[in-house]
C-alpha cells in the first residue's frame, strides 16, 4: 500500500510543479488528486484490517485445533461415556457409542443406533436368545471396564 500513496505523492508534487493556479483545469486535477489520497488511505486502512483480522482468524483457528485435540482426545482402553453409561462400537464405522445403563431394563423395544452412520448398534430384544449375552456383557462394561466388543457376538 506504500506503493500505492508513494504514487499519489508523486501527483501531488507534479500538480504542484505545474502550477496550473486557478483555472478549471486545475481545480479539476487537484480535485482528483485530492480524491486518489483519500482512496490510497482507505485501502491502507482496509489492508491493515484485513492483516489484523488474519492474524485473529489464524490464532482462534490454533485455538480451536488445540480444544479439539482436548476434547476429542480418545483413549482406546478408557470408556470416555462415564458410570451410568455404555459403551458400544459400531461394527459398520467403528464409531463408540454411549448409551444409558437404563435401557437394558426399560419393557419397551429400544434401538441404539450409532450418529454417525445411523447403523443398528445395540437392540434391548428381550425375546431373543442373545439379549441375555448382550446384557451380561454390556453390564461387565460399566464404570470403564472395557471387555470383548459387543457386534462380535451379535
Amino acid at each position: 500500500m506504500s506503493d500505492l500513496k508513494t504514487r499519489v505523492a508523486y501527483l501531488q508534487g507534479l500538480s504542484t510543479g505545474l502550477d496550473l493556479g486557478e483555472s478549471k483545469e486545475g481545480k479539476l486535477l487537484r480535485g482528483i488528486i485530492e480524491v486518489l489520497d483519500d482512496f490510497a488511505e482507505s485501502v491502507g486502512g482496509l489492508a491493515e484490517g484485513q492483516e489484523q483480522l488474519e492474524d485473529y482468524l489464524e490464532s482462534i483457528d490454533e485455538d480451536l485445533y488445540q480444544l479439539e485435540d482436548e476434547v476429542f482426545e480418545k483413549d482406546a482402553g478408557h470408556c470416555e461415556c462415564g458410570d451410568n453409561y455404555l459403551e458400544v462400537d459400531c461394527p459398520k464405522c467403528g464409531e463408540s457409542v454411549c448409551f444409558e445403563s437404563d435401557i437394558l431394563e426399560d419393557d419397551d423395544l429400544v434401538e441404539v443406533t450409532c450418529p454417525n452412520c445411523d447403523e443398528v448398534v445395540f437392540v434391548n430384544d428381550d425375546n431373543s436368545p442373545q439379549a441375555a449375552t448382550k446384557q451380561e456383557m454390556l453390564m461387565g462394561r460399566l464404570g470403564g471396564h472395557k471387555e470383548e466388543s459387543v457386534e462380535e457376538d451379535i
